[in-house]
């Protein structure tokens, strides 16, 4: 089958830029094939015409799949079309068909090379604010942190690389500069190349465009501490991952550092090279979880502290128990609460909070109840609530109150030490103080551990909003 009519052939690319707007995104659709031609298609293979050999290049390794399946077409054939010049990819020249003439054997075209330089990360930029005296501590994230001051010590060598992961707005980046901070503070001609996934991409295409790759290779090989955001953007860039996975190598072997932070663990990100995974598993794999109940109250009174104004302690409670995923909208609804009250003339009180963030929170089926906590524990241990209740003290009893007692303490931040103890077969104050001390230890030293708990803290709020 053979297709060359021009008003055919525009509504056949049209369409196909459409469906892969959907699967590759509107910007990756934009950036590689806006200036492509679609010249039709002749047995099952389809001729595109491209303004450069970057291009061809990029998206046979990165989108071949994607371009054939919208086109129903088993392969693809490209021509590159430069100013004054028609110029076929050597692998195509002999067999390519198109209406378009081309020239027989032409050879290959060298990149000219633009009058702006390429556009390199020469100056570092870090945020004052994002030190480690002003990330807080918690069990979510203890891990993390130790494994970040470990590395800005210099007193973790085996943590090469260092991997973060964790969702968003959880202190991630914090961390990164942080790292950056310290280690600039102890030496200050180090040289640190902290950029995010994103710039190193672009830098890497504008290398190849300007035939620039041994200037670039130079500036990232060369660094005494690489410091990557947002390292799950290499998904699906087979010649950026091949060009990192040097990068990585070199730098392993000199014994220079580095560090990468993930919204993902190495394992969860997807298309991902076999040898990358590898590597990023090399040194330390730490995960910084949503903070808990004290993190939260630590991390707004750090907050408040920090713009100066007073916050009472319930409506940092409401702040808390409401907001409870996400560091950054934890300091934002802060945020927002102190402008209302600036704004508007009043003091910070509970009817202005939640006035404030009427639109951010969502309403609950009713207050966490004890009977709750009692529930999501029995059915996860596979205990009764009369056991947590009595006098056993065997170990398949003592962990599950432990835990019950802690999930209380946090979820149930109105209730007193010994009314918590009152739940638990009239138990005293010292009882439950123990109980949170042996979780929290646990926690310091069991990152599983804690990952356990923030679910079954999740659970407990799913089962009291009815979900």
């Amino acid at each position: 089958m053979t297709s060359s009519h021009p008003d055919i052939n525009h509504k056949v690319w049209a369409n196909a830029l459409v469906a892969l707007g959907q699967q590759l995104g509107q910007t990756e659709v934009e950036r590689w094939f806006a200036d492509t031609q679609f010249r039709g298609i002749r047995n099952r293979t389809a001729t595109l015409v491209v303004p450069s050999r970057l291009h061809s290049q990029w998206i046979r390794e990165n989108h071949l799949k994607e371009l054939c399946k919208v086109l129903s077409v088993n392969d693809c054939k490209f021509i590159i079309e430069e100013p004054d010049e028609l110029t076929l990819e050597p692998e195509d020249a002999s067999t390519i068909e198109s209406s378009a003439k081309a020239p027989q054997e032409a050879p290959a075209k060298t990149f000219k090379r633009p009058s702006e330089p390429i556009e390199m990360p020469e100056r570092l930029v870090l945020n004052k604010n994002y030190v480690f005296d002003n990330f807080i501590v918690g069990g979510a994230n203890l891990l993390a942190h130790a494994s970040a001051l470990g590395v800005a010590e210099g007193k973790a060598t085996g943590f090469n690389p260092l991997f973060l992961h964790g969702s968003v707005g959880l202190g991630k980046t914090h961390l990164l500069q942080a790292i950056a901070h310290h280690r600039l503070e102890k030496d200050p001609g180090l040289r640190i190349v902290f950029l995010s996934c994103e710039q190193f991409v672009n830098h890497f295409i504008q290398a190849l465009q300007q035939g620039n790759i041994n200037t670039f290779r130079k500036r990232y090989r060369n660094a005494d501490m690489l410091i990557v955001d947002d390292i799950q953007l290499l998904s699906n860039k087979k010649r950026t991952q091949e060009e990192f996975f040097h990068t990585f190598n070199e730098l392993h072997n000199a014994h220079k550092q580095i560090v990468l932070a993930s919204d993902s663990p190495p394992q969860e990100i997807s298309d991902l090279q076999d040898r990358l995974l590898s590597r990023f598993k090399w040194g330390m794999v730490a995960e910084i979880s949503p903070p808990e109940f004290e993190t939260r109250m630590a991390i707004l009174q750090a907050k408040a502290d920090h713009i100066g104004i007073e916050l009472p302690r319930d409506v940092a409670h409401f702040i808390a128990e409401n907001i409870d995923n996400n560091v950054r909208e934890l300091e934002g609804s802060l945020t927002r609460v102190q402008a209302m009250a600036s704004l508007c003339g009043r003091r910070i009180d509970l009817a202005l909070a939640k006035e404030a963030l009427a639109s951010e929170i969502r309403p609950t089926g009713r207050p966490i109840r004890i009977d709750d906590i009692m529930e999501i524990i029995c059915r996860q241990h596979g205990t009764k609530i009369s056991d947590l209740q009595s006098k056993k003290r065997s170990r398949s009893i003592v962990l599950p109150r432990q835990i019950a007692m802690f999930l209380a303490r946090q979820l149930m931040p109105n209730s007193s030490l010994g009314e918590i103890g009152g739940f638990f077969g009239g138990r005293d104050h010292s009882t439950v103080v123990h109980a949170l001390e042996k979780i929290q230890d646990r926690r310091r030293v069991d990152s599983d551990f804690t990952i356990q708990l923030n679910e079954l803290e999740r659970q407990v709020r799913q089962l009291s909003e009815g979900k």
